[in-house]
């Protein structure tokens, strides 16, 4: 085998190797996962749906997990549409993350209002780090019959008048951004996995 076939060979088994470790994580967790964002607009909780995106939900909880999210920003918020981040820092570098998540977007839930998704590119399994929060029924970013969707793995189940707050800050131009991302950074300070009684007080 030639270099680029055993360098394809390692990437393969890691990617497989990651994916029986995600799936052995997501199938020990049965209840629902909360998981608590403080930002300096306010805080907000996230209930995570282990049971239908079980992958998704393990993806997620690993970055928590990593502190992967303390530091970034929004960087993008359309009105009306969505507020995205997990994945800048304020000056606008993009934190490294581990391969993308399989696409779990057949799952059953949908891009309504509320919803919490993984974002991605074109390529329809290269979710990692960043999500975005629906701030209206979006079901164009729901799959249909000759396209993927976009993978939705829980809901705002606390702090929504939060992420309604950050969906109205002025957005434009700054940094490496080119439009749609708030002129003064939305910092996610901190997210904290939660116990259930924690999260539902």
């Amino acid at each position: 085998m030639n270099p680029a076939g055993r360098l394809f060979a390692r990437l393969g088994l890691a990617a497989a190797l990651l994916l029986g470790a995600l799936q052995a994580q997501a199938q020990a967790t049965a209840a629902p996962v909360y998981v608590r964002f403080a930002t300096t607009m306010g805080a907000f909780t996230i209930e995570l749906d282990p049971v239908r995106a079980p992958l998704s939900t393990a993806n997620f909880t690993q970055y928590v997990q990593d502190k992967h999210y303390d530091g970034t920003i929004f960087h993008r918020v359309v009105s009306s549409f969505v507020a995205q981040g997990g994945g800048h820092l304020p000056d606008g570098q993009e934190k490294p993350t581990r391969p993308g998540v399989p696409n779990e977007s057949g799952n059953g839930l949908t891009n309504r209002r509320g919803t919490v998704a993984i974002a991605r590119t074109g390529d329809p399994h290269s979710g990692t780090a960043q999500f975005y929060v629906n701030l209206n029924d979006n079901h164009s970013l729901d799959p249909g019959p000759a396209r993927w969707g976009y993978a939705v793995f829980g809901r705002v189940v606390q702090g929504m008048d939060v992420i309604d707050a950050i969906a109205r800050v002025p957005t434009g131009s700054r940094a490496t951004f080119e439009d749609e991302t708030p002129l003064e950074p939305v910092v996610i300070e901190s997210a904290q996995i939660m116990q259930t009684s924690a999260a539902a007080q």
